[in-house]
């Protein structure tokens, strides 16, 4: 696992651009973990019904029923 890890990193920082700093690494490390954890709580059949998404939207005052 730790070696996966390693060569993930590696493409990581060869992705960014050659003026890139920490702050640049921790963001898209940060959008890879989210996206990491999005998939394995889809995996898991962890989703959010319409129901409840239509009512987030609503809270928000976005209109779903289009």
């Amino acid at each position: 696992m730790a070696a996966v890890f390693k060569q993930e990193a590696h493409k990581l920082i060869d992705t960014l651009p050659d003026d890139a700093g920490w702050e640049d690494l921790a963001e898209q490390a940060g959008h890879l973990a989210a996206i990491e954890h999005g998939i394995e709580a889809a995996d898991r059949g962890d989703f959010a019904s319409p129901e409840r998404i239509k009512a987030m939207f609503a809270k928000w005052g976005v209109d779903v029923e289009a």
